[in-house]
């Protein structure tokens, strides 16, 4: 006898109800024991409140190897769907480490690729939440093949929708090339950890004993590798950070970023004056260019992008006016601002990811050059260096920079220089916009002279002297029109402010091609 209608409502409630359920109890304990929450409370405390819709909630694995038919939960191990973060619509994926070890098998892959496939439809950002054992053994090579499809569709969306990966677990072998496609890395500090290769494995090939944190732990990827941009304090703090990197990006490629209402109040002036007396009269001390970021933009709010990494090179995101802007500047903090390999290859990739999305980039230049060492040489700066100039170049966004105070050789024409194309340059009354710096100058220009002085040490300030007075100054760029204007340093926010409202409209075509080549 067939079902009344009341018994098939009945039916889906109790379906619904169990896949909603925890799967196995003591894993979900487990995993509270670590500090770490369920996939589903993960979703929750990422999303606006009671705007998610799960799909696939009813979906099981097929497989029925090592006696697999006798456990088919619900879900299979992943939880897949859409939302709301502050209203506007995003599509996420958590895995759920309780079901399987949240191991990837071929539905489970199935449904995360479905997930992302309705994102690039939507145009709607995707949102992974990774908590992974790794591929499903049970399941053999469609584990693999899974792998493969979700890291073609992540370079599918690359550069069309926003791509966030949130690390709140393990993540091994294979499976870390798909975080590693997408636009940020977020890792929570002492419970995520990612690596090709894991310590047992490397302690079986090599001998090595390298501990979980130190070989691929949070921590090592924010200050290290790289391979992170925000370490996370708690699961609370990574969800929060994303929302707040949300907020400044558009949700696809063809729409531009959210305008936020500008403050009405009247603006205290005594911030902008501070900038006149922020560079030292001693040209090789230090200041902290955050200070001057922090000036420009709305309510002095910076978000850094790996804050961590690569500390003589900030970049992050801010508003100017309400508008989304990327900001990238060398800080003399940190190795007197120098250009490294790091720093050269964090400030490419955000470029690249502010062109990609509509965000113009605001450039602070206080650079001495690149960082004379055996070691940069020999790691690839002349290579890796490029992909800085590359990204600049190809860039087609509004694009401002300011020389606050040293921009020496190679260094000057790599931080957004207008001949790399940017639209306004700017620069303080302190810049210093030469070859080189007046020590490294006279050694050159003078090494005769200084030999056969009678007072080596006196000649040598009066030459300095002399050469940087001609020389390290913004004037002679002004001249040739490679700055645009010589302003004070008071009147920075409203210069780049103005620069920027004109340019909201700029509009650039390239020649037709496949794509670059960029120097990887």
């Amino acid at each position: 006898m067939s079902l009344t209608t009341a018994e098939q409502l009945a039916e889906l409630q109790r379906r619904r109800e169990q896949a909603r359920a925890p799967y196995d109890p003591r894993a979900v304990q487990r995993q509270r024991d670590k500090g770490k929450l369920t996939a589903r409370e993960r979703i929750e405390a990422l999303l606006d409140p009671d705007s998610f819709v799960e799909l696939d909630a009813l979906a099981r694995h097929r497989c029925h190897n090592f006696g697999m038919e006798r456990e088919r939960p619900y879900g299979d191990g992943v939880v897949t769907g859409y939302g709301t973060v502050d209203g506007r619509p995003v599509c996420v994926f958590a895995q759920d480490f309780t079901v399987f070890g949240g191991s990837l098998g071929e539905v489970y892959g199935e449904k995360i690729i479905k997930v992302m496939d309705l994102a690039l439809r939507t145009g709607t950002p995707i949102i992974g939440i990774n908590d992974s054992g790794g591929a499903r053994i049970q399941e053999g090579v469609v584990s693999l093949a899974y792998y493969a499809e979700l890291v073609r569709r992540h370079v599918e969306a690359s550069g069309v929708i926003p791509q966030i990966s949130i690390m709140v677990g393990p993540c091994a072998g294979g499976a870390v090339y798909a975080p590693a496609i997408t636009d940020l890395v977020v890792m929570v500090d002492r419970i995520a950890h990612m690596f090709v290769t894991g310590p047992e494995v490397l302690r079986a090939v090599t001998g090595r004993d390298v501990d979980r944190e130190e070989l691929g732990g949070a921590a090592s990827h924010n200050t290290v590798s790289g391979n992170a941009h925000y370490l996370a304090a708690d699961e609370k703090d990574a969800f929060d950070y994303v929302r707040t990197v949300l907020a400044h990006l558009p949700s696809n490629n063809m729409s531009d970023p959210p305008v936020l209402p500008v403050a009405q109040t009247a603006r205290d002036p005594e911030l902008d004056r501070a900038l006149d007396e922020i560079v030292p009269d001693d040209r090789n001390r230090p200041y902290d260019m955050t200070t001057v970021i922090e000036t420009v933009l709305d309510d002095g709010a910076l978000l850094e992008v790996q804050p961590l990494f690569a500390g003589n090179m900030i970049c992050g995101f801010g508003r100017i006016e309400g508008h989304s802007v990327g900001v990238v500047a060398n800080q003399p903090l940190r190795l007197a601002g120098a250009l490294d390999i790091d720093a050269a290859e964090k400030a490419a990739r955000f470029i690249r990811l502010c062109d990609a999305f509509h965000l113009p980039v605001v450039t602070f230049v206080d650079v001495p050059g690149f960082l004379p060492s055996p070691e940069q040489e020999r790691g690839g700066i002349i290579r890796r260096g490029a992909k800085l100039i590359y990204a600049y170049a190809e860039a087609t966004v509004p694009m401002v920079t300011v020389v606050t105070r040293k921009a020496y050789g190679g260094g000057y024409g790599v931080m957004g220089s207008k001949h790399l194309g940017t639209d306004v340059t700017l620069a303080w009354p302190t810049a210093e916009i030469a070859v080189m710096g007046g020590d490294g100058a006279i050694s050159v220009l003078y090494r005769r002279a200084l030999q056969d002085a009678a007072d080596p040490a006196a000649e040598r300030a009066r030459l300095r002297e002399e050469y940087e007075r001609t020389l390290c100054n913004p004037y002679l760029a002004a001249e040739r029109g490679y700055v645009d204007e010589v302003i004070l340093p008071s009147e920075t926010r409203s210069r780049v402010a103005g620069a920027l409202r004109a340019l909201r409209d700029k509009r650039v075509t390239r020649a037709p091609r496949k794509h670059g080549n960029i120097p990887l």
